[in-house]
């Protein structure tokens, strides 16, 4: 994922059984397998997995999801709705890949709609 300044890998990661309620911002990558109840700003990438829920907003450059989220999602680059993803809330991002089975219900919003206009005929 991300590299301190050491060069070393650094990842955070918040385990499943775990619950967390307030904001958190990083620097660096993040993996949520517990509970986040509260926004989550990290310049990284964010993944969230099968047993990670999320209820609030989310800003990073890139972001896996596999498991539940409910809120608003700003991705500079990359989401991704996994299989087994179940989102519920408002996206903003420039690509989004969404895999069969992944649960959607909001809206979305692609960056970049203004740079790149579709030609009418």
């Amino acid at each position: 994922m991300g590299k301190n300044e050491g060069g070393a890998f650094s990842t955070n990661l918040i385990t499943a059984g775990t619950v967390i309620t307030g904001d958190i911002t990083c620097d660096t990558d993040m993996r949520i397998d517990g509970v986040l109840s509260g926004n989550l700003s990290a310049k990284g990438k964010i993944v969230i997995g099968k047993t990670g829920n999320v209820q609030g907003e989310v800003t990073c450059q890139n972001c896996d999801i596999e498991g539940s989220v409910n809120g608003k999602l700003t991705i500079k680059d990359l989401l991704s709705l996994r299989a087994t993803a179940k989102f519920f809330g408002d996206i903003i991002t420039t690509k989004l890949a969404i895999e069969p089975g992944a649960i959607f219900t909001g809206s979305c919003k692609m960056n970049g709609e203004k740079d790149n206009p579709v030609e009418k005929k």
